[in-house]
């Protein structure tokens, strides 16, 4: 009881102030992810509403914003030419259906494989997609020179609110101080500038609950599952990410197999009220975050807000200059950028810089988070693979008398070390007995007891006896399982190979 009343009112005020900043910027962006999907405007502001106040709810990650997100948008772009609404509809319900199963199979959990460097590549990549998302809005070409001078002046003067308002108080955010002075000033002083009601019409009414018109087959589930699928894999991770980001910039834990659940409860309800499938954003949760959000309440009142603004308040919000949520974005995409990263390039190891910059070009080059993030993984893997075998040795020692040979093995046997592992033994020597000593190594996978087997017979075929001693616990249950040197017809196979 004292958790949920922490967690929903322990910073009513800041949560209430940072929920209302987060709702006016959520409106272009669900606007133009809806764009991207090739739906109505209202299909993401509905899906916006309902997926922040479900995960507020249901989530795992108090103060973090879910909505409509241009990462589930594009992958569901093909689907909605070639099948309609319906289906987009229905393949979010499914997605909503596989996260709430990965949430209960943990494998949210699987984050602990993503390294610091993935996770700083992965947050420099994101920022750098949202300043250029907003490129468009001061490219004078991208609407045939309908971009008005004022329009650079207006952004200026927002940066220049958001950065500077902090110094006479901070018990109002910047960003709400941003968006209500330039919007006077617009309006006042009559300012012919691109609003937010350019981008699309605004909804009129609260949302429905339908069930998607498509028949309930074998058929429409092939058609619709490879959409929900890489809906979930890609909303997950997204929003794991962005969890951990937020953890770390509030200096608190949250429960991974809760926000998996979550946003499976969220993208599942949000299908039967007309809305597309979503994630957490990390650009709206650092606006929360910085604007003074903590709580579950700040992600609920945003959802709330939303959707206020769009039914009730929408003329006005319609009249919100687009120069004020520009400068808010460019605010976020400053504050994300991990500057401290670039003057690490040159003190980290060079792999680890490596794998950060590979993450952001291959972000930045496919606009896909899923594609980045799973290449710095995998180099990632190489990379420590590479290092840990940097570590591995084998020494020897003959007897005095010449006739038996002590090989000592150190560091750890897998597959990257057993190349140097078979080039450490001379089988032609001549040799009565060979002990090879790994009580300063272990063993793990089954490269490496094929390597033993391989070195202990090579020894028995040239006549030699061979002691393999100083297993610990683990390296012995996996050669006891797997080694074939001390089985019937071990030599015979060894000659067949």
């Amino acid at each position: 009881m004292y958790r949920m009343r922490s967690e929903w009112f322990g910073n009513i005020r800041g949560d209430l102030l940072s929920g209302l900043v987060v709702a006016l910027a959520l409106i272009p962006e669900a606007i133009a992810f809806s764009l991207i999907a090739g739906v109505d405007p209202k299909i993401g502001l509905y899906a916006s509403f309902s997926i922040a106040v479900l995960t507020a709810f249901f989530g795992g990650r108090p103060g973090m914003i879910s909505a409509a997100t241009a990462a589930t948008a594009v992958l569901m772009i093909n689907l909605v030419k070639e099948f309609g609404l319906d289906y987009l509809l229905a393949a979010t319900i499914l997605a909503g259906i596989l996260q709430v199963i990965a949430g209960y199979l943990k494998l949210g959990y699987l984050m602990r494989f993503v390294s610091k460097s993935v996770m700083t590549g992965f947050v420099n990549a994101l920022a750098i997609l949202i300043f250029l998302a907003q490129v468009p809005e001061l490219n004078p070409s991208t609407f045939g020179g309908q971009i008005p001078y004022i329009t650079y002046g207006m952004v200026a003067a927002g940066l220049g609110i958001i950065y500077l308002f902090p110094l006479l108080t901070k018990a109002i955010p910047s960003p709400l101080v941003c968006i209500v002075v330039l919007t006077v000033l617009s309006l006042w002083l009559g300012w012919d500038v691109r609003t937010v009601g350019d981008l699309g019409e605004l909804p009129s009414s609260l949302p429905n609950f339908l069930i998607p018109n498509v028949p309930f087959t074998l058929e429409t589930l092939q058609i619709i599952f490879p959409y929900s699928a890489a809906v979930a894999a890609v909303g997950l991770l997204e929003s794991l990410m962005t969890q951990n980001i937020v953890d770390e910039l509030t200096d608190t834990t949250s429960d991974r197999k809760q926000e998996c659940i979550g946003q499976g409860i969220a993208n599942f309800c949000t299908g039967f009220i007309g809305g597309m499938a979503g994630c957490a954003m990390i650009g709206q949760s650092m606006i929360n975050v910085k604007s003074g959000g903590r709580g579950r309440l700040s992600t609920f009142i945003a959802g709330v807000f939303l959707l206020i603004l769009c039914v009730v308040l929408g003329d006005m919000v319609s009249k919100i200059p687009m120069p004020a949520l520009v400068a808010i974005m460019i605010m976020v995409s400053i504050g994300t950028f991990s500057w401290s990263s670039v003057k690490s390039l040159k003190t980290h190891p060079r792999s680890s810089s490596i794998v950060m910059l590979a993450t952001v070009l291959t972000v930045i080059s496919t606009h896909n988070l899923a594609i980045g993030v799973l290449v710095g993984v995998l180099l990632s893997g190489v990379f420590f693979a590479w290092k840990i075998a940097q570590i591995f040795r084998v020494s020897s020692e003959l007897s005095e008398d010449g006739r038996t040979r002590l090989y000592r093995i150190e560091g750890q046997l897998f597959f990257a070390s057993v190349e140097d592992f078979n080039a450490s033994f001379d089988f032609k020597e001549a040799l009565e007995k060979v002990v090879i000593d790994v009580s300063g190594a272990h063993i793990w996978d089954i490269s490496s007891v094929a390597a033993v087997d391989a070195v202990v017979l090579k020894f028995r075929r040239e006549g030699a006896e061979v002691e393999l001693k100083g297993l610990n616990k683990a390296s012995e249950t996996i050669v006891d399982n797997l080694a074939i040197h001390d089985k019937p017809g071990a030599m015979d196979r060894l000659l067949d190979h």
